[in-house]
């Protein structure tokens, strides 16, 4: 049974206010626009929140008007009347309360789910960012537990909200019974609301340290698990782990001291609120020994300071702890956000069909000289150079970068004026490090794109029969996040059979074999030739074998300037 959309979250993700980043974007600015990216669901919340706290401040003063009314009278119709209105009032804070949670739950979930986007975008943006820096745990650490702290802001709208309201009419219902009693209420509450923001500045101070420190330890605990087996061949275990069992007892003990602060900030304003209640207790209890209030009266006020204790009491972790932790977070997830882009422009152009011609004329960079180079159609060209010089002409050809002199040019156009993901369908740059995704080997040559005689004949191109024999499932093999699950030349081989499958008209590698040994490259160099036939390929490389099958080596190390 299908049930009401109001009792399940829907299929799509839930539409929010856009977030807006630009290079003034503060912390500050950022959690505010958190706290009101969900209207749809921020506002309903809010207003069933308050009603909650509303009915539950007229628990007791129903219970001392029946007391009055009903009891000392000995009225059983004014008794009955009561029961009932106590009933349908339990039933109003009960199930307000109830979906006034689910609104507000769906509004920090959806603005959490944009959040992330907006990370994730950033991230794997494909004109790539400039200035990043740190391990791919640190990005993982923002994108997952300080979106989740950010997001968290949505809350401080809807039940501090409520939270406010019931200690507003508390203390206009004790203003009514006792003017001296709501004086306290509505001058000391503010002055507790001053306390809590003055107090909260530690507070965020140590949240963020936290954050770093965890941001760190998981960064380099991925840095340990992407380099085990080379850390295990250098026989390096015991220093890789002593450095990652530093960085987490430094996270421990930053997350220690961040709760201790949270703990005493809690506790402080707890005490506070508490002292702040017993002073309402003690004019109560002065007013009704001199007979200024009736039984009823004073269980009412009874009630409602002790019911007003909770309010007081959340308000300094809603609106103070959360404030302070989202605060920390939003400086962490705009470190990613307010990342610049690359400076490389790109038009709207598509490449034509065909094979294409690549060209670099006088091609200037900070590792790169004067490079003039061209690949015709259906050329196999070796580059020998410098690793620096390698990985420099991987960022001009994958256009995620613009040389600082000369022109890159395909089909006798210029890199600019192509549309980016489409001059990469065109010309496929895969670097030395060419990630796998957590899928299986079928999975990750296919891309759920290539047909399956494409897929077949670049696992054969690259070598890759033992590795399908051996694995337990064969194609379905899971391989891991990154292909951990596989060895460094498992993962390269995978690697290049994934890129192969995809034939490109122009195929750039970058050293693409560094992890295989002799044999296994020098069939990988033998097939590779055939599997591309007449489509054009650039081996960026220093391996004999590969560089043994091209048509012509050029050697950019050999090449001086103005030559």
């Amino acid at each position: 049974m299908r049930l009401p959309v109001l009792l399940q979250a829907p299929a799509d993700p839930i539409p929010v206010r856009p977030i807006r980043i630009d290079s003034r974007t503060t912390p500050r600015r950022l959690t505010l626009q958190v706290m009101t990216a969900a209207p749809r669901q921020v506002v309903p919340a809010t207003l069933l929140l308050i009603m909650h706290q509303v009915g539950e401040s007229l628990v007791p003063v129903i219970m001392g008007f029946a007391i009055d009314q009903a009891v000392a009278t000995g009225d059983p119709v004014r008794l009955a009347l009561c029961v009932a209105l106590l009933g349908a009032d339990f039933a109003l804070l009960s199930y307000s309360y109830r979906f006034g949670s689910r609104f507000g739950l769906l509004g920090i979930e959806a603005v959490q789910h944009r959040l992330r986007t907006l990370v994730a975008d950033r991230l794997l943006d494909s004109k790539g960012v400039k200035g990043r820096a740190g391990l791919p745990g640190v990005s993982l650490s923002i994108a997952s537990s300080d979106v989740t702290n950010l997001a968290k802001a949505v809350s401080i709208v809807p039940w501090p909200a409520g939270e406010l309201a019931a200690v507003l009419l508390c203390g206009t219902i004790l203003m009514v019974l006792s003017w001296q009693l709501g004086l306290i209420v509505l001058l000391g509450v503010p002055l507790l609301l001053f306390i809590m923001d003055r107090a909260g500045g530690p507070l965020r101070r140590r949240s963020h340290d936290q954050s770093t420190l965890a941001g760190e330890a998981s960064g380099k605990a991925a840095d340990l698990l992407a380099g085990y087996r080379v850390i295990s061949g250098l026989g390096a275990q015991s220093a890789a782990a002593d450095r990652y069992r530093k960085a987490s007892r430094d996270a421990l003990d930053g997350s220690l001291h961040a709760a201790g602060a949270q703990g005493v900030y809690t506790g402080s304003m707890n005490l506070a609120s508490g002292l702040f209640v017993a002073g309402l207790a003690l004019v109560a209890g002065l007013r009704a020994l001199n007979g200024d209030l009736t039984i009823g009266q004073l269980i009412t006020i009874v009630g409602l300071t002790q019911f007003i204790m909770g309010p007081l009491g959340t308000l300094a972790t809603n609106a103070g702890a959360i404030w302070a932790g989202a605060l920390a977070s939003a400086e962490r997830v705009l470190s990613i956000l307010q990342l610049p882009h690359h400076e490389a422009r790109h038009g709207d152009a598509v490449p034509e069909a065909g094979d294409g011609q690549l060209s670099l004329a006088n091609v200037r960079t900070a590792g790169l000289d004067g490079v003039d180079l061209d690949v015709a159609p259906g050329e196999c060209v070796g580059v020998r150079t410098t690793p620096a010089a390698s990985a420099e002409l991987a960022a001009l050809l994958s256009g995620s970068a613009e040389p600082d002199s000369g022109t890159v040019t395909w089909q006798g156009r210029p890199f600019s004026d192509f549309d980016l993901d489409a001059l990469r369908r065109s010309v496929l740059v895969v670097p030395h490090h060419a990630a796998l995704f957590d899928g299986s080997i079928l999975d990750n040559v296919g891309l759920l794109t290539a047909d399956r005689a494409a897929i077949d004949a670049a696992l054969d191109a690259a070598d890759c029969a033992e590795i399908v024999e051996a694995a337990p499932d064969g194609l379905d093999t899971q391989v891991g996040e990154d292909g951990l699950r596989l060895s460094g030349g498992q993962r390269q081989r995978i690697a290049l059979a994934r890129a192969l499958a995809q034939e490109p008209p122009l195929l750039v590698l970058q050293d693409p074999t560094t992890a295989v040994d002799s044999v296994t490259e020098s069939r990988i160099a033998e097939r590779l030739r055939a599997a591309r036939g007449k489509r054009s390929t650039l081996l960026v490389t220093d391996a004999p074998a590969l560089l043994a099958v091209c048509d012509r080596v050029i050697d950019l190390n050999q090449v001086k300037p103005n030559e």
